[in-house]
């Protein structure tokens, strides 16, 4: 008896398959089974990517996959595979690149066409059911590709080998010899400034994405002197946070801009981007102390504690753009709705009209002109402005009523470690203990529930059930956050556990032949090629962030073999990063990271002790991106003996000391806050040194 299609999909954990699982398209999940289905019923594979949250992705699932006549045809013609991007990055990869090599862009929902041993010949993003917009309807494409199986099977087979060795010769890049220094991070930022959107900050026009790593290597730029950095980054926080992309009721942002104002979101949230943009805006207001960007990070922080963590402590992955059925209801409002809730002037504040910003509807914008509006309204300044601010709570209220956006519940390695350095991060530089806990609760959730029998770091977990190995970047990301909460608890197993994965990631995953490291680790299924992810798209890459993790690790410990497989990441892309900067904005902050100084400090003394936290307090009053901190008392032998930089660390007088220390060479310890930031404040100086080096 045939097994029903829906249930090929139907045992899965990722949402996006799940949402599959009754289509009528005989779907496999990405394996063996399906390969070995188009070998034995000699058929092309039709590959189709996407994730929960992605509007066109269910716009196609309802046109297509939905259509009895459709599903028919990929039946009969074909071996049908469905695949989430985030669940599985690697084939995500290999597939895209084909995609952008064959048409020049990508994006999804992705749809290659493969040979029965997983060769691209033919490739596209969105099909719509009838032709329209110059792209012929899906099932003129299905058409168009069975017949080129059967009858031009040899141009079929040529095509597929050559965008196979077109896609593979980014994993066959050496590193440079050349050396890695200041320059090249300077030219960088001369690239970059051009590019640079002056009246509504950003890089670019539409569609306007707020990349977070390029932002951040910004603050490091200021750092050194940049002419216009800070302003850059200011002016690019503001109107993000001005805009409909950060939601002014609930907190948090949006994926990405319709424009170039910040206006009109795509609406869909997702985890990545909010932990990104929490940490950057908390950086930033370490830089300038404007509370204004400490209220935005403190907002998303709290939209994802309130609609993303799950009960045992992991974070979801995303929120939809859509609600029953239309892209934007939740997030919306009428202009009768407003001003019902919170009266005609403030709706006015909030950017609304009548007749709608945005397909009849409203985005709302942060409140402004309030003194102009009382005056037209004829109402006292101080009353509008106190209704303004209490605002976002009672549309909160009224929004809570409405359908919720679907959540895709998977807990993802990597988008969870940047959750924890965010709430790491937040919680240090705020003094907020419940930000510090939640990151302890989803990093102790991560290393129990996302880690098999033998230890191996598995990619995601839904409903009870760990799949996927990891991949690079989550191990290279996760050694990052657990580096960083042990800097903010100072909890030793954070410490080795850091370690740990950072090991792993050598192991595993280094090119020992070429420099950098693969996707892929030595132990997972092998693809038609493995893959090298070099770019920083809206996560860091793997490389870039193991040339991170392994660098910050070298700082803790003094072994120079971290810091040399950390640079050969480096080198792979050092004259790329120049060239393209917003393609490598984690890159060049790692590159900032090791052109240094670097600033090692260690505090002897008990860490509840007063003396220790105010050397503590000194330490985080500023942002110190190329410093490493540890902190023990030196009775406690598994602390000092754990992590080599508090090795031999007394205290001074019986006081709590800091040893401040470049590559493990330290001064003489301090007591004295006063003497710590004196000391601290000579290493900031030599960051902003002008001249260029090689």
């Amino acid at each position: 008896m045939t097994q029903p299609p829906a249930n090929r999909l139907a045992h899965e954990t990722s949402p996006y398959l799940l949402q599959h699982a009754h289509n009528p398209v005989d779907w496999y999940p990405w394996g063996d089974e399906a390969f070995a289905a188009a070998r034995a019923q000699d058929r092309p594979v039709f590959l189709s990517v996407g994730y929960a949250a992605c509007h066109w992705c269910h716009v196609m699932e309802r046109e297509s996959f939905e259509d009895a006549r459709t599903a028919a045809l990929l039946n009969e013609r074909f071996v049908a595979v469905k695949v989430d991007r985030e669940e599985r990055p690697d084939v995500d990869g290999i597939y895209m690149d084909a995609v952008q090599a064959m048409t020049g862009a990508g994006g999804w929902p992705m749809s290659v066409f493969l040979t029965p041993d997983g060769r691209p010949f033919y490739a596209g993003t969105y099909f719509p059911d009838e032709p329209r917009h110059g792209l012929p309807a899906f099932r003129q494409v299905l058409e168009g590709i069975a017949d080129a199986w059967s009858s031009r099977r040899d141009e079929v087979e040529v095509q597929g080998a050559r965008v196979t060795e077109a896609i593979a010769r980014a994993g066959q890049l050496a590193a440079s010899s050349e050396p890695l220094g200041d320059a090249i991070a300077q030219d960088a930022f001369a690239r970059l400034r051009p590019s640079f959107d002056a009246r509504w900050g950003g890089f670019g026009g539409a569609p306007k994405f707020p990349q977070p790593m390029t932002l951040e290597f910004l603050i490091r730029r200021a750092q050194r002197g940049a002419p216009d950095a800070l302003e850059m980054l200011v002016v690019t926080l503001d109107r993000m946070a001005g805009g409909g992309m950060f939601d002014q009721v609930g907190g948090g942002f949006a994926r990405y801009s319709t424009d170039g104002a910040w206006h009109v979101p795509h609406f869909e949230k997702m985890l990545y981007d909010n932990a990104q943009l929490a940490q950057l805006y908390t950086h930033a207001w370490l830089v300038t102390r404007d509370d204004r960007l400490r209220d935005i990070a403190t907002r998303t922080l709290d939209y994802l504690l309130r609609e993303m963590r799950q009960p045992l402590g992991g974070f979801s992955s995303s929120q939809d753009a859509d609600t029953e059925g239309v892209e934007g209801r939740f997030s919306t409002w009428t202009w009768d709705e407003l001003v019902a809730t919170i009266g005609e002037p403030a709706a006015e504040a909030f950017g609304a009209t009548p007749e709608g910003n945005w397909e009849g509807t409203n985005v709302l914008r942060a409140p402004s002109g309030v003194e102009a509006i009382a005056a037209r309204h004829e109402i006292d300044p101080g009353e509008l402005r106190g209704i303004v601010a209490g605002a976002p709570e009672i549309l909160l209220e009224a929004r809570e009523r409405r359908v919720h956006p679907g959540v895709d519940d998977k807990v993802l390695s990597a988008w969870n470690a940047l959750a924890i350095r965010a709430l790491a991060e937040a919680g240090s530089a705020f003094e907020q203990p419940v930000y510090v806990d939640a990151a302890a609760r989803c990093a102790a959730f991560v290393w129990e529930h996302l880690r098999d029998r033998t230890g191996r770091l598995l990619r995601s977990w839904r409903d009870g059930t760990a799949s996927v190995l990891a991949f690079a970047d989550d191990h290279a990301l996760l050694a990052s956050a657990f580096l960083r909460l042990y800097e903010t608890t100072f909890d030793v197993r954070w410490f080795v556990a850091a370690r740990g994965l950072c090991e792993d990631l050598l192991r595993l995953f280094r090119d020992e032949e070429r420099g950098g490291f693969f996707q892929t680790g030595t132990d997972a299924d092998p693809l038609v090629l493995r893959p090298k992810e070099l770019y920083d798209n809206a996560v860091p890459s793997g490389n870039s962030a193991a040339a991170e993790a392994l660098l910050r690790l070298a700082s803790f410990t003094g072994e120079a073999r971290y810091e040399r497989a950390g640079l050969s990441a480096l080198e792979l892309v050092r004259e790329a990063m120049a060239s393209a900067p917003t393609a490598f904005g984690y890159a060049l902050c790692a590159l900032d990271l090791h052109v240094g100084p670097s600033v090692e400090v260690a505090i002897a003394g008990a860490p509840a002790d007063p003396g220790t936290l105010e050397l503590i307090r000194e330490v985080r009053a500023s942002y110190r991106p190329n410093l490493v901190l540890a902190v023990a008392d030196p009775g406690d032998a598994a602390a000092t003996a754990d992590v080599p930089l508090l090795a031999d660390r007394p205290l001074v007088d019986g006081r709590p000391a800091a040893y401040v220390c470049e590559r493990f060479v330290c001064r003489t310890p301090v007591t004295r806050t006063e003497d710590l930031a004196a000391l601290l404040s000579e290493g900031a100086t030599r960051t902003q040194a002008p001249g260029r080096t090689a």
